[in-house]
Protein backbone atom coordinates (compact mmCIF):
# COMPACT_ATOMS: atom_id res chain seq x y z
CA UNK A 1 0.00 0.00 0.00
CA UNK A 2 1.49 3.26 -1.14
CA UNK A 3 -0.18 5.08 1.75
CA UNK A 4 1.77 3.01 4.28
CA UNK A 5 5.04 3.89 2.56
CA UNK A 6 4.22 7.60 2.52
CA UNK A 7 3.21 7.68 6.18
CA UNK A 8 6.21 5.58 7.21
CA UNK A 9 8.61 7.93 5.45
CA UNK A 10 6.92 11.00 6.96
CA UNK A 11 7.62 9.56 10.40
CA UNK A 12 11.19 8.68 9.46
CA UNK A 13 10.72 4.96 10.09
CA UNK A 14 12.78 2.56 7.99
CA UNK A 15 11.34 -0.57 6.42
CA UNK A 16 13.59 -2.59 8.71
CA UNK A 17 12.25 -0.84 11.84
CA UNK A 18 8.66 -1.27 10.68
CA UNK A 19 9.21 -4.95 9.98
CA UNK A 20 10.86 -5.42 13.35
CA UNK A 21 7.91 -3.79 15.16
CA UNK A 22 5.52 -6.06 13.24
CA UNK A 23 7.59 -9.18 13.91
CA UNK A 24 8.14 -9.93 10.22
CA UNK A 25 11.07 -9.79 7.82
CA UNK A 26 11.96 -6.65 5.91
CA UNK A 27 11.22 -8.55 2.71
CA UNK A 28 7.71 -9.39 3.95
CA UNK A 29 7.10 -5.76 4.85
CA UNK A 30 8.36 -4.61 1.46
CA UNK A 31 5.79 -6.88 -0.17
CA UNK A 32 3.07 -5.24 1.94
CA UNK A 33 4.11 -1.78 0.74
CA UNK A 34 4.24 -2.97 -2.86
CA UNK A 35 0.77 -4.49 -2.59
CA UNK A 36 2.13 -7.98 -3.26
CA UNK A 37 0.98 -9.34 0.07
CA UNK A 38 -2.45 -9.45 1.68
CA UNK A 39 -2.81 -8.18 5.23
CA UNK A 40 -5.09 -9.41 7.96
CA UNK A 41 -7.25 -6.97 9.87
CA UNK A 42 -5.06 -7.56 12.89
CA UNK A 43 -1.95 -6.62 10.90
CA UNK A 44 -3.69 -3.50 9.58
CA UNK A 45 -4.43 -2.42 13.15
CA UNK A 46 -0.78 -2.97 14.06
CA UNK A 47 0.42 -0.87 11.13
CA UNK A 48 -2.05 1.92 11.91
CA UNK A 49 -0.91 1.94 15.53
CA UNK A 50 2.77 2.15 14.60
CA UNK A 51 2.08 4.92 12.08
CA UNK A 52 -0.11 6.73 14.63
CA UNK A 53 -3.15 6.95 12.35
CA UNK A 54 -6.72 5.76 12.57
CA UNK A 55 -7.34 2.49 10.74
CA UNK A 56 -9.99 4.12 8.54
CA UNK A 57 -7.55 6.84 7.50
CA UNK A 58 -5.03 4.18 6.58
CA UNK A 59 -7.35 2.15 4.36
CA UNK A 60 -9.45 4.98 2.92
CA UNK A 61 -8.99 5.33 -0.81
CA UNK A 62 -8.37 8.91 -1.80
CA UNK A 63 -10.46 10.13 -4.67
CA UNK A 64 -9.46 13.04 -6.84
Amino acid sequence: MQKIKILRKQLGISQFAMAEKLGISQNAFSKIELGKSEMTLSRLYQVADILEVDLLDLIQIEQY
